[in-house]
């Protein structure tokens, strides 16, 4: 993701940088009231400029949407990456790539929790498997979440966890379970959950994850 991306300080236009402004504010809007918050004229304002000056940059709002969305992936992907950090590798090379992939889930499961706003709009715009690993949904590592998982499914295929012949497509089964918890927990049945119950639940459905590889 782009280093021109304040998506915690001034969202006010700087000179040669107009894009990178109202980006900044939709994402801040995406913060506040998710994915429905993001309007380009709010945006202008927020920026400090016209709203026809908007339109050199994004044709119309959902232009605007997508760009955030496409940001607030990348987001998602600097807390994964912040959840690998806090757990450095042993010398296990089996237990090194199992908690790179719960790392993963854990960091996804716990960016959902932290920033709803930003969660619902990274999967408010319909999208397809093509662009998942484009560089424009990536963090500031250079990977996006597709390719954080997949990082840690071929770990443990390097480990011997994962036989070979089951790595195929197991991006989609990962990736759909913590994503489904994720969404139960701020949007579904489980909001009424206490921490405590939520850090059970994400703990077994990482264990399922991991044996039902």
């Amino acid at each position: 993701m782009s280093d021109d991306l304040e998506v915690h300080g001034r969202t006010t236009y700087r000179h040669g940088d107009l894009r990178g402004a109202l980006l900044a504010a939709g994402v801040e809007m995406a913060r506040e009231g998710g994915p429905a918050a993001v309007v380009l004229r709010e945006a202008t304002r927020r920026a400090g400029v016209s709203p026809n000056a908007a339109y050199r940059h994004f044709a119309d709002r959902d232009a605007l949407l997508q760009a955030v969305s496409d940001a607030c992936l990348g987001l998602v992907a600097d807390r994964i990456e912040t959840e690998l950090d806090a757990h450095p590798a042993t010398g296990d090379t089996v237990a090194d790539a199992r908690m790179q992939l719960r790392a993963v889930g854990l960091g996804y499961i716990a960016f959902a929790r932290e920033e709803p706003g930003l969660f619902r709009t990274a999967f408010s715009v319909p999208d397809n498997l093509q662009s998942a690993a484009e560089p424009r949904k990536a963090g500031i590592r250079g990977r996006t979440p597709f390719q954080l998982v997949g990082s840690a499914l071929d770990a443990l295929v390097a480990a011997g966890v994962l036989p070979p012949e089951r790595r195929q497509n197991a991006e989609f089964l990962a990736w759909a379970a913590v994503h489904g918890l994720g969404m139960l927990v701020i949007d579904g049945p489980l909001r009424g959950l206490d921490d405590h119950m939520i850090a059970f639940a994400t703990d077994r459905l990482l264990d399922m994850v991991d044996r039902g590889l």
